[in-house]
């Protein structure tokens, strides 16, 4: 399997050799040259297998440049139960109405994004120590990415972490998840802007080859294409644990702002899974609601992109959104370059004439949610099945109750407990949220972070100064 870019200026690439490189030469985001196609009958063969053993099934289309020996071992340490809380890794809770929660947040932060980082925390070692080399990972956070990429590299050798996030826009638990680490190897940055600014900073350092190369910079946001690949895993999971018969469809709802999480079913679905439908639910930042509205992708600015009770979906440019253009326009790399020029210069670009693909080829639905729907939501939930739900996860399941379909289980995948955002759950529920065992005096731990200015010139003279070399 090889790796060719979005926009068709990089050469053919191993997956280890996008696995540090993160954003393309060109600007553009690494895709699959082509995507492996897996039978009814390798589905069934996949049925009784743990989290671990299934995610080496899957991986290792993926990654060819590794032996599958080894990639076992990667995933038998990365989804073990001493990460997560059961040995499941991945349970399925049924709701009501014909949905079910798929439970994502069981690993060490307590959020989805445990699932792709756990393995990257076994290959990023792996490969740096292969070549004889040293990494420095610079990322963007709202939230849940940063602490467990952090808690994921926290004390690896070879490896830094630089983590962007937007000061005073994530809440208290998620600021002292990523703030409290105190290893040498971890630098928290706190920038004045929102997490689509932050972005921007790591986009724009990415793109600089000549920095990027003095001092190895690499990715663990979802523009790193590892990212993507672990977490196609739990859709097979997913899909395996919630039918009973072949060719079964299965509709997953996936609350979304950069649109890695929901990609990663896109690219599933292509694969051959029987997914029916792919419900995006977003918050009040809506851009992606709308283009699977109405075709048209129009961004918005700083000063637009509100701050919501459902902080880790406020964004407005979506990252990895990218990767499903570069498939919806037929895989041509020039169109895509295209129209992110038009981006650029006209601030949107109109594809509603391809809006009949999105739901007749692609399975894409949407819809949105607000603050009162998140309240009313929670307390909906938890009245009915006790069941505690943090508020991303209200968003998701707000929406995927309009798209649920006789005979079609519905999963909804969760994207954190709870406990990290405790403010909203009591004022839905007027009580905070339980703290997981541990974790009662995270808030109170001294806090190591730096706040900068959000721009390219001052997080590059503190990477210059911090650096792993």
């Amino acid at each position: 399997m090889k790796y060719v870019s979005t926009r068709g200026g990089m050469n053919a690439q191993a997956f280890s050799d996008i696995l540090l490189e993160g954003l393309a030469p060109d600007g553009g985001l690494a895709v699959p040259e082509s995507i492996p196609q897996i039978s009814a009958q390798t589905l069934e063969t996949w049925r009784t297998l743990p989290y671990h053993a299934l995610a080496t099934e899957v991986l290792s289309l993926f990654v060819t440049d590794i032996d599958r020996t080894t990639l076992a071992s990667m995933t038998a340490s990365a989804y073990c139960k001493e990460s997560f809380k059961t040995e499941a890794i991945v349970p399925v809770r049924p709701l009501y109405d014909g949905m079910s929660l798929l439970s994502l947040s069981e690993g060490p932060t307590l959020a989805f994004k445990d699932m792709a980082m756990q393995f990257l925390g076994q290959v990023f070692p792996y490969v740096l120590k292969q070549r004889g080399t040293t990494l420095n990972i610079l990322g963007a956070t709202s939230g849940d990415t940063g602490s467990a990429a952090e808690y994921a590299m926290r004390g690896k050798d070879a490896v830094a972490v630089f983590m962007l996030s937007p000061h005073g826009r994530m809440s208290a638990f998620q600021r002292a998840q990523m703030y409290s680490l105190q290893d040498a190897n971890i630098h928290n940055i706190a920038v004045k802007g929102v997490f689509d600014e932050a972005q921007d900073v790591v986009k724009a350092l990415s793109g600089d080859l000549a920095f990027k190369s003095k001092y190895r910079l690499g990715a663990v946001n979802s523009i790193n294409w590892a990212r993507i690949a672990a977490q196609i895993v739990y859709y097979f999971h997913g899909w395996l644990r919630s039918t009973s018969a072949p060719g079964q469809e299965v509709s997953f709802t996936v609350p979304s702002g950069n649109f890695g999480n929901i990609l990663a079913g896109h690219i599933a679905r292509s694969m051959g899974l029987p997914i029916r439908r792919l419900v995006l639910a977003t918050n009040e930042n809506n851009v992606l609601e709308e283009f699977f509205r109405t075709g048209i992708y129009r961004p918005r600015g700083a000063a637009q992109t509100f701050a919501t009770s459902s902080p880790s979906m406020d964004i407005s440019r979506a990252s990895n959104f990218e990767r499903f253009v570069f498939d919806l326009v037929g895989r041509d790399a020039e169109r895509v370059a295209g129209l992110w020029r038009e981006l650029s210069r006209e601030g949107f670009f109109d594809l509603s004439a391809m809006k009949p693909e999105l739901d007749r080829r692609y399975g894409f639905v949407a819809g949105c949610s607000t603050h009162q729907d998140r309240l009313a939501t929670i307390r909906a939930v938890h009245a009915r099945t006790g069941v505690l739900i943090d508020p991303h996860t209200a968003d998701g399941v707000k929406v995927a109750a309009k798209y649920v379909e006789p005979g079609v289980p519905m999963l909804v995948l969760e994207t954190a407990l709870p406990a990290k955002f405790s403010e909203v759950i009591e004022q839905a529920l007027g009580m905070p949220a339980p703290l997981p065992a541990g974790l009662e005096n995270l808030e109170s731990l001294p806090q190591r972070f730096t706040v900068l200015p959000c721009d390219v010139a001052s997080v590059r003279a503190y990477i210059t100064e911090h650096a792993s070399t």
